[in-house]
């Protein structure tokens, strides 16, 4: 396995079947006034870092990062293949988000994810990055089917 991370465009060409079944696992359980995911052009505006991970050139994961002020910063759209589970990319992504927001300047990264069973593997793996449970943040509200998270960097 040779796994890359790096800063691409979130409309790249090959990277169709991973918005495919990001898009797929947030419809699947959650209702649509619950769904807080960018599409890839959403996605490329100068606010949002984009990465990508590659195994042997392969897209296998994504995530990305949103400006919210100086300070604060959102992540957003991470996702790994579900065949490629299980070995650790989630954490390896997610790391490299941190390292970059906190590159980047940034004090606290935040996140909103789902609170239905479809979540229950990613809200694990923020709380032991140092996640913990926040209100609502920047244009969200207390809505049921959200779990609001932050850390500080």
């Amino acid at each position: 396995m040779s796994i890359t991370i790096t800063e691409e465009s979130p409309v790249g060409s090959d990277l169709r079947l991973l918005f495919e079944r990001h898009t797929a696992d947030m419809h699947a359980d959650t209702p649509p006034e619950s769904i807080h995911m960018m599409d890839a052009s959403e996605l490329a505006i100068p606010a949002v870092r984009f990465f990508v991970m590659r195994d042997v050139g392969m897209p296998v994961g994504m995530g990305a990062f949103k400006r919210i002020d100086d300070a604060h910063a959102e992540i957003k759209s991470m996702h790994v293949l579900a065949e490629m589970r299980g070995r650790g990319l989630s954490r390896r992504m997610l790391t490299h988000l941190i390292d970059e927001a906190r590159a980047a300047g940034f004090r606290r990264l935040s996140l909103e994810t789902g609170v239905q069973p479809t979540f229950v593997a990613a809200r694990a793996l923020y709380a032991k990055a140092g996640f913990t449970e926040c209100p609502p943040f920047e244009g969200y509200w207390d809505d049921p089917n959200s779990v609001f998270m932050t850390r500080q960097l």
